[in-house]
């Protein structure tokens, strides 16, 4: 159960992620339950978890922030920027676990695509006094490549489902926070000024050949 301890408006260390992160996950975009949607008003896009124990043996059930990136072979993001060959990479926060307000038995990877940090955060307070999550166009069975960059907190069960909602709407601020620092704003530009490593993690989220 979560307490009523204030969040921390940010994760990880600002000199950028540190082992085992990044960690990075790719499958194509499955069917889930069909709670985040439906019930939450919170999209979400679900990537096959059947190895992942034997795989990332680090990665622990709980809330993480990362950046993703969609096969533009199949997805075209509708931005200025982008072009039917290039994949745009846009911030992400996901949870992997079992969901214990659902009280679910299988394990799952859920992903929230959040919008570009250039453009207005639609979980952002005052937003006419209620919550709204990112949504985007259907994209059920596009590739989908995944950088873990960081661990924000654990699974919680909740009292009711407005708890729940404002806790992820918390999560997506956080994880916006997060990613706006300059050690992890790389992971979404690849502006040539980074480590080798950088670039080949960048390198990898943008290929799907």
């Amino acid at each position: 159960m979560r307490t009523d301890k204030p969040r921390d408006p940010v994760a990880g260390p600002d000199a950028g992620p540190e082992a085992p992160y990044p960690v990075r996950l790719s499958g194509p975009v499955i069917k889930g339950f069909g709670r985040g949607s439906k019930d939450l008003g919170i999209p979400t896009a679900n990537i096959p978890a059947d190895d992942l124990s034997e795989k990332h043996p680090e990665l622990a059930t709980g809330v993480y922030y990362g950046v993703v990136a969609l096969d533009p072979k199949t997805y075209q993001h509708e931005t200025a920027q982008s072009s039917s060959s290039e994949a745009v990479v846009l911030p992400a926060v996901l949870s992997i676990g079992y969901n214990p307000f659902y009280k679910n038995t299988v394990r799952s990877v859920e992903i929230h695509i959040m919008p570009a940090l250039t453009e207005p955060s639609p979980t952002a307070t005052g937003q006419e006094g209620q919550t709204k999550f990112n949504r985007l166009p259907d994209f059920y069975q596009t590739r989908l490549n995944l950088l873990i960059l960081g661990y924000i907190r654990p699974e919680f069960d909740y009292v009711s489902m407005e708890a729940l909602i404002e806790d992820i709407r918390v999560d997506c601020e956080v994880a916006r926070e997060s990613l706006s620092r300059e050690a992890y704003k790389c992971y979404l530009i690849d502006e040539g000024k980074s480590s080798e490593k950088v670039r080949e993690d960048h390198r990898w989220l943008v290929s799907f050949s």
